[in-house]
């Protein structure tokens, strides 16, 4: 409850509270997982290495050290994050790590990054 005397509404509707309050619980999961997408997408370079990879099918390290013009480490743990936020998959291919977006993910992305 919000006890702050900063509201002007006159009455309280309490159906329309209630109706809210049950809409967040059962969605709930579904808002704590568009959450964590947000704070990984939330980034800037994340979103970059994301965004990259909706054009690109696949990249290693090195490929995205040279397009974001920044060292293979800051890299790599970005990737990191984002393959274990589930976002990315990788594929070794004899010394080299390519990375790619998930299947599952791919068009759930698109339509988040570039409207």
């Amino acid at each position: 409850m919000n006890d702050v005397e900063s509201c002007c509404r006159l009455s309280v509707d309490h159906e329309v509270i209630a109706n809210s309050k049950e809409l967040l619980r059962k969605n709930e999961e579904e808002i704590l997982n568009q959450a964590r997408l947000f704070s990984l997408l939330g980034n800037e370079v994340r979103l970059k290495i994301t965004r990259l990879f909706l054009d690109v099918e696949r990249m290693c390290v090195c490929d995205l050290s040279d397009a974001l013009q920044m060292k293979q480490s800051p890299i790599s743990q970005h990737l990191r994050k984002l393959k274990d936020g589930g976002l990315l998959v990788n594929k070794r291919e004899g010394m080299t790590i390519y990375y790619s977006i998930h299947p599952s993910k791919k068009e759930s992305l698109a339509k988040i990054i570039k409207g």
